[in-house]
């Protein structure tokens, strides 16, 4: 089971999100697709795939900051999760992806185990961002318990 927790303030993100649980559900993997992600209705023995955007200075997307203090808040061990992260940004700004960063070092600091490096999308690169994250995307299925 994919859990897909989605951070989207424009709908770029969630766009993505959309595209990659279509294709992994293709794929033959069951998939739940969660715009407003909550600890608590989230099992730590399924693979987490986090897909957000940044805005402002790094910020995270609105619909996804509750999780995050969730997480920063919890006192729970998640040494038995693993994750992956698609970050999307703008490389015009000092603080490209940020929001993917901070959500991989939440999930780090409680033990969470991570599948491969990021994917950090660059707004200023001609690919749309759903072309590029369905390109990566068997890199992660190839990792995938």
């Amino acid at each position: 089971m994919i859990d897909i927790l989605v951070g989207s303030q424009m709908g770029a993100a969630e766009y993505v999100a959309e595209q990659v649980a279509e294709t992994l559900v293709q794929a033959g993997y069951d998939v739940n697709l969660h715009l407003k992600p909550e600890l608590d209705h989230l099992n730590q023995t399924h693979v987490w795939l986090v897909i957000t955007s940044t805005y402002g200075a790094g910020d995270l997307p609105d619909n996804i900051q509750p999780f995050a203090d969730q997480l920063a808040q919890d006192r729970r061990d998640l040494n038995t999760l693993s994750y992956a992260m698609i970050t999307l940004g703008d490389s015009g700004y000092d603080t490209f992806c940020e929001a993917g960063r901070k959500l991989a070092k939440l999930l780090q600091n409680k033990g969470a185990k991570c599948l491969l490096d990021a994917l950090e999308i660059d707004a200023q690169h001609p690919s749309l961002p759903e072309e590029t994250a369905l390109i990566w995307l068997p890199q992660l299925i190839k990792v995938l318990p």
